[in-house]
């Protein structure tokens, strides 16, 4: 079977001749490790890089983009995947100042402004210092969401909107499944907007009724492209559950995610949901009335097990089940066993893409990563 065919075969809980794999991303210090060399993946990382190309100028930021391009899809294709991720975080401002090798101004030294620094060891690229503000009110919430929706109104995604994302179907779509995006829906973690969902629930049901809309839009775009596997979701959990209320959840989240759902399958797409952490609260509504199609980033140290989210969910695709933190933090032989449990429960349930939760963070073992390749390959 092509790579295409087995995740094909994987979202229609058919057999395939190998177990399907799919990593949903990789840090440039894994990718370092797989490649043999350096490579323009991972993710504050890329958008450091995307600021010191903008800092030199318009050649160097097109020699990013190419190099970014072309490192994802040899990241992917060496680690033998049969879903390929074509495009990094990206952060396309360009810097005012540049203050040092990893440090850069954005914004107006007179007015507003903030400092990002670069940290070689985490691969982050963080605001550090910026300039005094008044804190966020529920009325400043108000006007940005009031300023969504305007924007909304000349919203009009194309495949130019796309552009990594189209090329790579059209240079490796024949044989490898493509792992779209633009279909995210989620409340920012941020006090102010929890506290807006106490205090003014209405706000952020418009504000989800703006990324819901966007992402139906972007779907259309995708299924035009001929990518099928949409990625979504958003991080909103932790290893004790959600970062708010089931029922905030049911009432504000769920009619947007079914929304989105309904987008996807209107036009012939899956719709694939991501987020870290214990979801089992949510569960019901996330996995079973909201229409989701996949789930990706699946925590298993946080209790999100393969086998369990199949009993109690058997139409859901499963991508993942290798914790990204025993890569990290395991031995050799603790990465070996947790790989072949994954493929066994691949092979017992069918409907399973294996691969790492989240991604194979900075400073993992080498010998580590090169151990999950190789069981995987061995075994698959």
């Amino acid at each position: 079977m092509l790579p295409r065919e087995r995740v094909q075969a994987a979202f229609e809980h058919r057999p395939a001749d190998r177990i399907p794999i799919y990593h949903g991303g990789w840090s440039a210090w894994a990718a370092r490790v797989v490649l043999g060399r350096e490579a323009y993946v991972g993710g504050g990382i890329q958008q450091w890089r995307e600021a010191c190309a903008l800092w030199q100028g318009p050649e160097a930021h097109a020699e990013f983009i190419e190099r970014s391009f072309q490192d994802a899809l040899a990241v992917s294709l060496a680690a033998r995947q049969d879903m390929i991720r074509p495009e990094y975080w990206r952060y396309p401002v360009k810097p005012t100042r540049r203050l040092d090798e990893h440090t850069f101004l954005y914004g107006d030294p007179e007015g507003l402004w903030e400092v990002r620094r670069f940290d070689p060891l985490s691969e982050m690229f963080q605001v550090v210092d910026k300039s005094p503000r008044p804190p966020t009110t529920i009325e400043d919430l108000e006007r940005l969401v009031e300023q969504s929706e305007k924007e909304l109104e000349r919203y009009n995604p194309s495949r130019a909107s796309f552009e990594t994302y189209a090329r790579a179907q059209d240079t490796r779509g024949e044989e490898y499944a493509v792992a779209g995006a633009g279909v995210g829906v989620g409340i920012p973690q941020t006090a102010e907007w929890l506290m807006a969902m106490v205090m003014r629930p209405d706000l952020v049901a418009r504000y989800l009724d703006v990324t819901a809309a966007c992402a139906e839009r972007n779907a259309a775009v995708m299924a035009d492209i001929g990518i099928r596997y949409l990625r979504g979701g958003g991080d909103f959990a932790g290893n004790s559950g959600p970062m708010y209320s089931p029922r905030a959840f049911h009432e504000l989240v769920l009619p947007r995610l079914q929304r989105v759902s309904e987008a996807c399958h209107k036009v012939g797409c899956y719709h694939l949901f991501a987020s870290d952490g214990n979801l089992w609260p949510v569960a019901d509504d996330l996995f079973g009335r909201s229409g989701v199609d996949g789930f990706y980033e699946i925590d298993r140290l946080a209790g999100m097990d393969l086998r369990l989210l199949r009993e109690r969910f058997p139409r859901l695709t499963l991508l993942g089940g290798l914790a990204s933190q025993t890569l990290h933090l395991g031995t050799r032989d603790d990465v070996v066993a947790q790989a072949l449990d994954a493929l066994e429960s691949a092979r017992e349930l069918q409907g399973v893409i294996v691969g790492v939760s989240n991604y194979p963070v900075p400073g993992t073992p080498p010998e580590n990563i090169l151990a999950m390749l190789e069981t995987i390959r061995d075994n698959r």
